[in-house]
């Protein structure tokens, strides 16, 4: 079977959980083989989390040399493995930074560049939700190798134990591919919830809140959730931009999306409505949000939150 390569998504050596969902999508498509691009010494660790969905092979690409730079390096360290190993398929998490590496890594190759697939089927075919999420359209590459960025919650992932065959591989990086380092980064806080980006559960506020984003925060650290907001509760500094779910912030695709006070312009549409199910909190019933959900409650989110984070608790307890 060909080899299907497959970007490990990790902070400092913590895979994340979309490269076991890309994982899981590759055994569609052949055989996968993760590549990992970080610190050597937290490579065994890797190696024993990837094999356990299904890595047939593990590149390891010791960053030492590269480390800090933006991008470009870790596009031209595939466009090298790719080439090593003609692989007809390359995964790449939809994120900022993966996005960037698959655009560059396109030109590279010569190849055609999907993004923000939300499914990938044999061939590979993929589907996207597009144009605001008007439509849902599906994809193929027809140049050179497929290059795809998958959106997290795609993918259901799979445990399948692969034969894990480390093969360390090391990257002839350009100078001009070190043009822009980073030289200093200020850490986030931790919060104890999941990235946002990659949450199962999502659970979003909007002006609704008056500003109280209280019964937002504890439902969803009872549903074991990220939190969210809409654009009009950014823009009235409620909360961080972080935090804004919509066409002008970030596009989530949870297994289960809350909108509490959410009116449901389409601007916010468009950046959660590929979620599984979709659940809304309105005392409005005339809320367009209404429109697009799978379970509706008409009433204020100040009583409804409170009363299910309870219910949630005392069925946890």
């Amino acid at each position: 079977m060909s080899e299907v390569l497959v970007l490990v998504d990790h902070l400092d050596g913590a895979v994340r959980k979309p490269t076991y969902e890309l994982l899981t999508i590759a055994k569609r498509l052949g055989e996968p083989s993760a590549v990992f691009i970080g610190d050597g010494a937290k490579a065994s660790d890797v190696v024993d989390k990837v094999k356990k969905y299904g890595a047939e092979k593990v590149y390891v690409v010791d960053d030492a040399q590269i480390k800090g730079y933006l991008v470009a390096p870790k596009a031209e360290a595939l466009q090298q493995l790719a080439e090593k190993t003609s692989a007809s398929a390359i995964l790449i998490p939809s994120t900022i930074e993966g996005k960037e590496i698959a655009g560059r890594l396109a030109i590279k190759l010569g190849s055609g560049l999907i993004t923000d697939a939300v499914d990938v089927q044999e061939g590979p075919v993929t589907t996207q939700s597009v144009f605001a999420g008007s439509y849902t359209v599906t994809a193929k590459v027809t140049k050179g190798t497929p290059i795809i960025t998958v959106k997290p919650n795609s993918a259901t992932p799979e445990e399948s134990e692969g034969a894990g065959t480390v093969e360390e591989f090391t990257a002839e990086v350009s100078d001009a591919a070190k043009g822009a380092q980073i030289v200093a980064s200020q850490p986030r806080k931790a919060s104890g919830r999941p990235d946002l980006n990659e949450a199962a559960i999502v659970v979003s506020g909007g002006r609704g809140t008056g500003g109280d984003f209280a019964p937002i925060e504890e439902f969803a650290d009872a549903l074991g959730g990220a939190v969210g907001a809409s654009r009009a509760a950014v823009d009235s500094g409620w909360i961080g931009h972080a935090f804004q779910v919509g066409q002008t912030g970030k596009t989530v695709s949870p297994q289960l999306y809350v909108a509490a006070g959410i009116s449901g312009a389409i601007q916010h549409r468009a950046g959660m409505q590929t979620s599984k199910t979709i659940v809304a909190v309105n005392k409005d019933e005339e809320a367009p949000i209404f429109e697009l959900v799978d379970f509706g409650v008409v009433g204020d989110l100040k009583t409804v939150l409170p009363a299910a984070t309870e219910a949630v608790n005392q069925r946890k307890g």
